[in-house]
């Protein structure tokens, strides 16, 4: 396995990040996640401008976009794998052991893991944690991954695959590494981007290509929504089957079923939508 750090590929052994970089010391660093099939990055456009965002959310420098495409692409040719994981990881970079940041620059990683398709559905909890709509890092894909690490934790613990947050008042929000969808009267509608809920990539396109509506969702949408559906980058769009104790016979349903096949046939006809 070889991965890009700060420049060249090197042995996954072999690579070394200092112990005092700030994305490890104060989680000071942002990533992408990427869907990769047969070597190639699906949607890495839309992903770079948003690794691009994130950085000028936390004051990171741009990140250089021609530098990482050469990062993933030859990483993509040095582990082909026939789905991947292809992760883009952008850090403040070696700095002192406080918050204040260094002046080395930043750190650059791109890596790869094999995965495989997902399930057509999937069971999810709630959990009493929120989602801060007003927090420094809202709509900011950043390392400071903690929160998500406990939430999906219990996830497991309830036999999930992913675990959906309120907002501060009581909105449906988002899952730890998902967005989420809910149908009524036949009707997709997902949260908007007010409610704190991450710019998620698949869940723009799933917006684009379905006619979704953003809207203000109670958190007990969920007991009541006819279907509910996940998005993401490596789920796609996955149908859920139980939300907590209730059960969504049949899932996915027929909006969901639609909504899948349409990202499928659209996602297969073009790698950079």
């Amino acid at each position: 396995m070889k991965i890009w750090l700060d420049g060249g590929l090197q042995d996954i052994e072999s690579a070394r990040v200092s112990v005092f970089d700030h994305g490890l010391t104060v989680g000071d660093g942002i990533f992408e996640t990427v869907k990769a099939v047969d070597g190639r990055a699906f949607a890495l456009t839309r992903h770079l401008d948003r690794l691009t965002r994130s950085a000028r959310g936390l004051g990171l420098p741009d990140p250089d976009h021609d530098e990482v495409r050469r990062a993933c692409a030859a990483v993509l040719q040095a582990n082909p794998v026939p789905l991947g994981r292809l992760r883009i990881t952008y850090t403040g970079g070696h700095g002192p052991l406080g918050s204040d940041r260094g002046d080395h620059g930043p750190t650059l990683v791109v890596a790869l893991g094999e995965t495989t398709r997902r399930p057509d559905s999937t069971a999810v909890i709630t959990v009493p944690w929120t989602r801060n709509e007003r927090g420094a890092l809202t709509g900011l894909k950043t390392t400071s991954y903690a929160e998500n690490v406990v939430a999906l934790a219990r996830a497991r613990e309830q036999g999930a695959s992913e675990a959906l947050f309120a907002n501060t008042v009581g909105q449906l929000c988002e899952g730890t590494g998902s967005n989420v969808f809910v149908v009524l009267d036949g009707e997709i509608h997902t949260p908007p981007l007010a409610s704190g809920c991450l710019a998620g990539i698949t869940r723009a396109l799933a917006i684009e290509w379905t006619g979704a509506g953003e809207t203000d969702l109670p958190l007990d949408v969920l007991e009541r929504a006819e279907e509910v559906f996940l998005t993401s980058t490596l789920r796609d769009v996955q149908a859920v089957h139980r939300v907590d104790d209730r059960e969504l016979p049949g899932a996915p349903g027929p909006v969901t079923a639609k909504a899948m096949r349409i990202f499928e046939e659209r996602s297969a006809d073009d790698l950079d939508p």
